[in-house]
C-alpha cells in the first residue's frame, strides 16, 4: 500500500526566492573556481613544460569554447566577489532588511555582470 500524499522537502514547496536562487549559486560558483584553479595551474604548468604544450593548451583557450569558458569563469569569480562582501557586510550586521537585501542582492548581480563586460572588453576578447 503506497501513500500517494507523501510530503514534500521544505525547498520544494516554495518558489524560488532572489535570495536562495543567490545563495544557492553562491555554492556553486565557489565549486566553480575550485575547479578552475585546477586548470589555471594546469595552464601554468603547460607554460613551464615548454613551447610545444603551451601551444596546444592556447590553442583550446583561443577558440570559442575557451573563450566562452574564461568568460564565464570571469563572470564566475565577480559574482562570488561581489556576494562574498554582500555576506561580509550581513556578518556585520548590514543590510539584513529584507527591501535592502533584495536590493543587494540585484546590485550584485549587477556589478558581476559590469565587471565582467569591463574585463572582457579591456582584455581585447570581445
Amino acid at each position: 500500500m503506497t501513500n500517494s500524499h507523501t510530503p514534500l522537502s521544505p525547498f520544494m514547496q516554495y518558489r524560488p526566492q532572489l535570495t536562495s536562487v543567490l545563495s544557492i549559486l553562491h555554492r556553486i560558483t565557489g565549486v566553480i573556481l575550485s575547479a578552475g584553479a585546477i586548470l589555471l595551474s594546469c595552464w601554468l604548468v603547460s607554460i613551464a613544460a615548454g613551447e610545444e604544450t603551451y601551444a596546444l593548451v592556447s590553442r583550446h583557450l583561443s577558440a570559442w569554447y575557451g573563450q566562452a569558458f574564461i568568460i564565464g569563469f570571469v563572470f564566475t569569480l565577480y559574482f562570488h566577489l561581489c556576494n562574498g562582501v554582500r555576506h561580509l557586510l550581513w556578518d556585520l550586521g548590514v543590510g539584513l532588511e529584507i527591501s535592502t537585501t533584495y536590493r543587494s542582492g540585484y546590485a550584485v548581480v549587477i556589478a558581476a555582470i559590469l565587471l565582467t563586460v569591463i574585463t572582457v572588453c579591456a582584455g581585447g576578447m570581445a
